[in-house]
């Protein structure tokens, strides 16, 4: 049996503010997501290889999302100058990957192997990333699709859980997701 407590550790020691873990079930999937997308709200759209339309139809995407039994869900929570903070915002983007990327490692061993890891808009891994210029992925190993990417409602996931969605005046919260299934003999 795992230890869902564990995960959670895992997650907070990476550095989230706040993690838990919810059955797949509870992971709200609309197709709607990929049409937000498409309106390039965020600028992303086509210009970040974790971004659609690169990462694969959204149907796939929501199946892959649904073959795993278990999510752990985790925030970060990044203090603003104010609610116009563009490079705050930005900055707390990058520290959310890193976390990320902490957790990945911490978690990963804790769980079945092929966890399906996503993360917040665009992978922020890098300054800029190379789709711009139409060349590889520097680090196609570690970056992360984002959560709404997938067609995740991470609005109506998180209400039912102890993760906030809005966190106070001058944040921004920043969720990632990691499904997983138990490890065999564990």
């Amino acid at each position: 049996m795992i230890n869902f407590e564990r995960i959670v550790l895992a997650a907070v020691e990476s550095g989230a503010a706040k993690a838990t873990v919810i059955p797949q079930e509870q992971v709200v999937l609309s197709r709607e997501f990929y049409d937000i997308c498409k309106t390039n709200a965020c600028g992303n759209f086509g210009r970040c290889w974790m971004c659609p339309p690169d990462i694969g139809p959204i149907d796939e995407l929501m199946q892959r999302v649904r073959a795993y039994p278990h999510a752990l869900i985790y925030q970060t929570i990044g203090k603003l100058e104010d609610s116009f903070d563009i490079e705050g915002m930005q900055a707390a983007a990058r520290h959310h990957a890193r976390v990320s990327q902490k957790m990945h490692a911490a978690v990963s061993p804790l769980v079945a192997d092929g966890c399906f890891h996503l993360s917040c808009g665009g992978c922020n891994l890098c300054e800029s990333c190379t789709r711009i210029e139409n060349q590889p992925c520097r680090f196609p190993e570690k970056a992360l699709v984002p959560m709404e990417g997938a067609g995740v409602d991470v609005y109506n996931t998180v209400k039912d859980t102890e993760l906030k969605y809005i966190n106070g005046q001058n944040t921004v919260t920043y969720f990632g997701m990691v499904l997983f299934e138990e490890k065999k003999n564990a």
